[in-house]
């Protein structure tokens, strides 16, 4: 069973920068899609970043382009959130979720087979 651990979340200004973390243990980490979603009180799930499992390729939504970065270090079973310019329309619980039967990027939270127990991040104004 593939178990995803989430961390780094907190309490920062607007502007500033935050990085998440997600270990993954109990699969082979290496071969799978990676993602991250982020959910807001009274919103749904909705799709921030994927990284393919080489991490060759990546994808961000419009709304984090050119803020987040999703990077993934496959020797240490890690997949990172570099979040910078943080607004407070990013306050959200953020997850981390993993594919592990695609060989490319998938964006619906419905592709992923494993999810972790959310981190928050609040950003004030």
């Amino acid at each position: 069973q593939v178990q995803l651990v989430e961390s780094g979340g907190g309490l920062v200004q607007a502007g500033d920068s935050l990085r998440l973390s997600c270990a993954a243990s109990g699969g082979t980490f290496s071969t799978y899609t990676m993602g991250w979603f982020r959910q807001a009180p009274g919103k749904e799930r909705e799709f921030v970043a994927a990284i393919s499992w080489s991490g060759g390729t990546t994808y961000s939504a419009p709304s984090v382009k050119g803020r987040f970065t999703i990077s993934r270090d496959n020797a240490k079973n890690t997949v990172y959130l570099q979040m910078n310019s943080l607004k407070p329309e990013d306050t959200a619980v953020y997850y981390c979720a993993a594919n592990p039967i695609a060989n490319t990027i998938v964006v619906l939270t419905t592709s992923y087979h494993y999810w972790g127990q959310g981190t928050q991040v609040t950003v004030s104004s």
